[in-house]
């Protein structure tokens, strides 16, 4: 689940300023399909570059999850994929898609009842529950293991609440990439974390591993302006196309490694 700090929040507020100034209501422009763009010939993507390995900035190009997505919508549109760098706060607020800065926001953004007062969101495509990772030398085979134990939390978190409710000591860290250092450097032997971050560091690192998997019903999704229901069906039909033609579990073996498992939806809650 994202989360961002103040620098975030004034980076957007300095956006929304750029974005009045240039006006930017609803747009005319419409895909070949009839679902409606803000600019003609174009899927405006917004995305928080860098979340690796959602959206993340390789050889020049942007790539990840998310990516795959949106490019795999756009061909379906018939149309050139458009990605915007946005500051997550614009994009979990609704505040980017409602001054027509993006089409859809793709961004490893979780599903929550306070944002879907703000878009519109797609059915999951990826589950993002908590997990435990740890060293390989640390012998932990589960959360029994870490009773009475000190454990790397990303602070104000579930993953932090989770620690706490199983016996175990957290160890906060301000930010993901904190947390795991801590536990690539041995200030703790285990971290209780969402998987898509333990994901990227398990496969930068063969020192750790994915042991176990929380079921918190944490879900990630796309969003789209409020009413934006061409779009909406649009993106669900290419999700549908990606299930059965095999990309989406492709996708997510490649992006996901030793959690692929844990983060893709279950083949009987695909829609």
């Amino acid at each position: 689940m994202k989360r961002r700090s103040s620098l975030a929040i004034l980076a957007a507020g300095a956006m929304l300023a750029l974005s009045a100034c240039g006006g930017g209501g609803d747009s005319e422009a419409k895909s070949d399909s009839g679902v409606p763009l803000v600019e003609d010939g174009k899927l405006t993507v917004c995305s928080d570059i860098p979340y690796e390995p959602f959206e993340f900035v390789d050889g020049g190009e942007n790539v990840g999850f998310d990516m795959d997505l949106a490019q795999a919508t756009a061909e379906d549109l018939k149309v050139e994929l458009n990605v915007i760098t946005t500051a997550f706060e614009a994009i979990q607020s609704g505040s980017a898609l409602d001054t027509a800065q993006c089409d859809i926001a793709l961004s490893g953004m979780s599903i929550t009842d306070d944002r879907k007062t703000k878009m519109d969101f797609s059915e999951p495509y990826l589950k993002d529950n908590l997990g435990l990772m740890v060293t390989k030398k640390s012998g932990i085979k589960g959360i029994d293991d870490v009773k009475g134990q000190k454990v790397g939390v990303q602070q104000a978190t579930t993953g932090e609440t989770y620690a706490k409710d199983h016996g175990a000591t957290p160890v906060q860290f301000e930010d993901s990439g904190l947390m795991t250092q801590a536990i690539q450097t041995g200030q703790v032997d285990s971290v209780i974390g969402n998987i898509s971050i333990i994901s990227t560091a398990v496969e930068s690192d063969d020192k750790l591993e994915f042991v176990e998997e929380y079921d918190t019903g944490e879900v990630l999704g796309a969003g789209v302006k409020k009413g934006n229901k061409e779009l909406l069906d649009a993106f669900a039909s290419t999700m549908k196309r990606l299930y059965e033609d095999g990309g989406y579990d492709k996708s997510v073996d490649k992006w996901f490694g030793d959690v692929a498992d844990a983060a893709r939806i279950p083949e009987a809650d695909r829609s």
